[in-house]
């Protein structure tokens, strides 16, 4: 029978192409039980970055998606009536701590600031999660690791993270991948050839130069994977850039109208 904590793991691998030093990076830091910090722009991979590594370092992966109503009870866990009893029932965090599982929460400036805090005992030589409804407190054991993402792009003065939490990971900067290698996995992921998956990437860098005119942030390579994919479906390239990469990303007309230009210009 499965284990709580065995649907969590990765079971096949994901792809992933490394753009720098950030494997090697993440094994460091796993062994060194330091905590990480993943910054970049949406869509450049970093929550597949942390299933693949999750996956070579053989543990069980929790995901969380921060948001504003995220509690410290929703990470940690609470108490639920079943039948005539109150049973007490773990959140992802606790989950992960007990099992030694990668717990990743994903954008977790979009949680509140109170709900980061419970956070802080875990990002430091203490390594312990204390679970204060129930008066107890966990050990981490030495393979379970905290791993946070967000984008610095889109942060404001009211959604960034405190510098008492900062100062406690090591910090690893993604961006798009280079044209060659984000072609590959445009081609790759998409199952389309090789000379489209470079028209779309091609299309992508020039959507991105639009940044500050207009466009707050550039098209992702998930975007243009997914503009592969309906391309693989049979749909004309030109169409399935219209509403993989023009329509989601900005509503303005004239900067549709912009990105549209490059889009025939290129296919």
């Amino acid at each position: 029978m499965e284990t709580a904590v065995e649907k969590f793991k990765v079971a096949k691998e994901p792809f992933y192409l490394p753009v720098s030093h950030e494997v090697e990076m993440f094994e460091a830091a796993y062994a060194a039980k330091l905590p990480v910090m993943l910054k970049g722009p949406t869509g450049c991979g970093k929550t597949r970055f942390v299933e693949y590594m999750a996956y070579r370092l053989e543990r069980p992966l929790i995901t969380v998606a921060c948001h504003e109503d995220l509690s410290s009870t929703d990470l940690v866990g609470r108490y639920l009536l079943e039948g005539e009893e109150t049973v007490w029932h773990d959140g992802p965090l606790t989950t992960a701590v007990r099992h030694g599982a990668i717990c990743y929460l994903d954008e977790v400036v979009e949680a509140r600031k109170d709900t980061v805090v419970i956070i802080h005992p875990l990002t430091d030589d203490r390594r312990r999660l204390p679970i204060e409804k129930r008066g107890t407190v966990i050990d981490a054991p030495d393979d379970f690791m905290l791993v946070v993402s967000y984008n610095p792009g889109y942060q404001s003065v009211l959604k960034d993270l405190k510098q008492s939490t900062r100062q406690r990971f090591i910090a690893m900067e993604f961006d798009y991948p280079n044209a060659e290698l984000e072609a590959e996995i445009v081609a790759k992921e998409g199952g389309i050839d090789e000379a489209t998956a470079k028209d779309l990437v091609q299309i992508g860098q020039k959507v991105r130069n639009l940044r500050g005119h207009g466009l707050e942030e550039g098209v992702s390579t998930r975007l243009l994977i997914y503009a592969a994919q309906m391309i693989a479906q049979g749909i004309a390239p030109v169409d399935a850039a219209e509403v993989a990469i023009c329509s989601p990303i900005t509503d303005d007309r004239e900067l549709h109208r912009s990105i549209r230009e490059i889009i025939t210009t290129i296919i």
